[in-house]
């Protein structure tokens, strides 16, 4: 009898294919978690987003990062205050300070006039968190503390004064309330006007379509500088501000949506011949069911780039504007009102701080297309 012993080879069970970590997915993850993943590894689009969010935030709390008064008034064109982290004796401090210009008791030796210098004994001290002007937070809360300043109350200037004395860098920053309102207001107009009627030219066709098109076709081709300036003359010096602001955002809106209008249509001719489109007329699904549950979604990414593209442009217009004259009327403070002040070359040669609201404009331009770069390159893999 022969013995037969069974003998058990265990296998291990295969080992299943390591997966790769993807480049734009990991799991389940939604369009806008992809979008992100990508979006974060844009170093130009990161610092864009968290510029933006600066500037939104400054001109939220304008009051409050301003350090002086925007409508006090002071010494014209005085020079900007150097900050020190030295102390009257010469050494070292971590505190910063700003020693005032005063007359001194040395004389020019050409002219005999008192020498203006630095007062080493009474510094103005600066710190965060400062009692200041008084206004309100969110134009509710009343409060009168500061982001900045000095101690004792004095103003500073950091970057200078304009002719009547008045601070730029707090004229700049609560400027940006109005310049940036405008862009925001301008941009959401034109999206709204011109996604909505390239989608619908684009999804009807036919006569519709014509029509549409010749119609924008004569709006671009206005010449738009010419046109802003004959439309922003025709309303009187003496209308009140909000009236001419109102003005000024219609004109812009006005002309500003058919390039959105024709692009977003062109997308809308290719989406569509796309077989989720035509299965959903197969169906009978409406047309208003057809464009906005199934066309503007994937139009949407395109919109969003041309936002964050198309609101420096507007930002840029605006200051052009305002320093022809032609935008924000006094008492508003915009960026390009207070470019007014640097139409003269012997201004700019002899006082050269005033060009400091150009910075605020670059950097706001800066911001929003570093954004838009880096959502352009972000949302087109999807």
């Amino acid at each position: 009898m022969t013995d037969t012993t069974e003998t058990t080879i265990s296998v291990p069970p295969a080992a299943s294919p390591a997966v790769p970590n993807a480049r734009f997915a990991q799991g389940n993850e939604g369009y806008f978690a992809l979008v992100w993943r990508r979006f974060r590894r844009s170093v130009m689009g990161m610092i864009g987003l968290i510029m933006v969010i600066g500037l939104l935030l400054m001109a939220l709390f304008a009051d409050f990062v301003a350090p002086v008064d925007p409508r006090a008034n002071g010494i014209g064109f005085a020079p900007p205050d150097h900050i020190s982290f030295f102390a009257p004796d010469g050494s070292f401090s971590l505190i910063p300070r700003i020693y005032p210009i005063v007359e001194t008791d040395e004389l020019d030796p050409v002219t005999f006039q008192p020498m203006n210098g630095p007062d080493l004994q009474n510094p103005h001290i600066l710190s965060l968190f400062v009692r200041g002007f008084d206004y309100k937070i969110l134009w509710l809360i009343p409060s009168n503390i500061h982001l900045f300043g000095s101690r004792d109350g004095a103003p500073i200037h950091l970057l200078g004064t304009d002719k009547f004395g008045r601070d730029i860098l707090s004229r700049g920053i609560v400027g940006s309330r109005i310049s940036l309102t405008i862009a925001l207001i301008v941009v959401f107009i034109t999206t709204t006007v011109g996604t909505t009627i390239g989608i619908t030219s684009g999804y009807m066709g036919g006569k519709i379509d014509a029509w549409v098109q010749r119609f924008v076709e004569l709006v671009l081709a206005f010449p738009q500088l010419p046109l802003y300036l004959a439309l922003t003359s025709l309303i009187p010096i003496t209308a009140p501000s909000n009236v001419f602001i109102a003005f000024v955002i219609g004109v812009m809106a006005a002309l500003g949506w058919a390039q959105l209008s024709r692009e977003v249509r062109g997308k809308t001719l290719a989406l569509a011949r796309i077989e989720y489109v035509r299965a959903a007329m197969a169906i009978g699904a409406g047309d208003g069911r057809i464009i906005f549950r199934h066309i503007l979604p994937n139009v949407m990414s395109h919109v969003i780039v041309g936002v964050t593209l198309a609101i420096p442009t507007i930002v840029l217009l605006e200051s052009f504007l305002g320093f022809l004259g032609f935008a924000v009327k006094p008492p508003l403070i915009s960026w390009g009102l207070m470019l007014q002040d640097t139409g003269a070359f012997s201004v700019i040669g002899s006082y050269p701080w005033i060009l400091s609201p150009v910075a605020f404009v670059l950097i706001t331009v800066f911001a929003f297309n570093a954004l838009g770069d880096g959502l352009r390159d972000a949302i087109d893999p999807y």
